[in-house]
């Protein structure tokens, strides 16, 4: 079962890095090279990150659960 979650939990991992660091933070971020920081007046912005939002949570259940399988498992 171990060779099964160890290869979810590494792209779930590099996963959730990329997406971090295309969020927007106070200075903009990664997303403002894909059109994402334009402004709050450009129609798709907003959708682009709540769907940028809603990616990375699924994503880090995703993680947060094969890590707690992961360790369960690997425990004994």
């Amino acid at each position: 079962m171990e060779w099964v979650l160890i290869p979810i939990d590494v792209i779930a991992a590099f996963g959730l890095i990329v997406l971090v660091l295309l969020h927007s933070g106070r200075g903009g971020g990664l997303s403002d090279m894909f059109g994402a920081g334009m402004g709050s007046t450009a129609a798709g912005s907003t959708v682009v990150e709540k769907n940028l939002d809603r990616i990375t949570v699924v994503l880090s259940l995703i993680f947060g659960f094969s890590t707690l399988a992961l360790a369960l498992l690997l425990d004994t």
